[in-house]
């Protein structure tokens, strides 16, 4: 499925995982490899884990102002 989405068209995929821990959900590591070289072909990979909370963040900030 991946494999003929991304021929045609973009895909949006979001994990929690880091790619080394995928072994760990899928039994066959030649295809996880083959899944993660598809998914990162001409991608954009936004890392999103940072220490804070943004919505933290916000309600302190909000709740500083009023």
């Amino acid at each position: 499925m991946i494999s003929e989405r991304s021929e045609r068209a973009s895909i949006i995929l979001t994990a929690n995982l880091e790619f080394s821990s995928w072994t760990d959900l899928f039994e066959n590591e030649i295809m996880v490899a083959a899944l993660i070289d598809r998914v990162t072909f001409r991608s954009h990979m936004l890392h999103m884990n940072v220490k804070d909370s943004y919505r933290l963040e916000q309600t302190i900030l909000n709740g500083k102002r009023g």
